[in-house]
């Protein structure tokens, strides 16, 4: 049993990563974190994943929750890599950062959110960034 969730260095990874501790830690068990190379999709350099690594991992280092860093291999789809960590570590939860984006965005783009709360063997708690 664990927590899972998907986290990108943005202000909704931020805060998925945030609600995922939370669940972790209220139903005692473990978090795992999928880092996504996705946000490095623009132009940053692979160092800079592994800051990403760094940073998550001090931030969780401190909470009291044993924790598990995972990075999305590359080309694979993300929603794949959440909904199986979630499937392996038969996971009570699934927590991901939404954002906002236009219909034509979702219609190019397409939508990993949409995959993961479709496709999960288990809840899925989406959540939007604090406010600025």
């Amino acid at each position: 049993m664990s927590v899972v969730v998907g986290y990108v260095a943005t202000p909704e990874g931020a805060s998925a990563l945030d609600a995922a501790l939370t669940e972790a830690r209220r139903r005692g068990v473990p978090l795992v974190v999928v880092l996504s190379e996705r946000g490095q999709r623009f132009g940053s350099e692979p160092s800079d994943l592994e800051q990403n690594v760094q940073e998550v991992t001090a931030r969780l280092a401190d909470t009291g929750v044993p924790f598990e860093v995972r990075q999305t291999a590359r080309g694979r789809d993300v929603a794949d890599d959440i909904i199986g960590a979630a499937v392996e570590q038969s996971a009570e939860l699934i927590v991901i950062g939404l954002r906002r984006r236009s219909p034509v965005g979702k219609l190019i783009l397409g939508s990993n959110a949409q995959r993961i709360l479709l496709d999960a063997p288990c809840p899925v708690l989406a959540v939007k960034p604090q406010p600025a």
